[in-house]
């Protein structure tokens, strides 16, 4: 799944055009790297999100196509 979609889907960003600026900004690393939108999400991936104060960091533990709101968490761990 593309990396703005697994963040709408989860719930991290509200919406996909948020999260494709986000990436084209470098406000989105992956694994330490800074990640396009269309990278490809794999579970054990780690990624920060750099807005507002300080960064938010998750770690991929499922990707699924759709979540509701209660099991958008379920999909990601965060981490420090």
């Amino acid at each position: 799944m593309r990396l703005d979609k697994y963040l709408k889907v989860t719930r991290l960003i509200k919406r996909r055009t948020i999260a494709n600026e986000a990436c084209d900004a470098g406000r989105i690393l992956v694994n330490g790297k800074v990640a396009r939108a269309s990278y490809d999400v794999k579970v054990g991936d780690k990624i920060e999100i750099q807005m507002g104060q300080r960064p938010l960091k998750v770690q991929v533990l499922k990707v699924s196509e759709h979540a509701t709101k209660e099991d958008a968490a379920t999909n990601y761990q965060v981490v420090d």
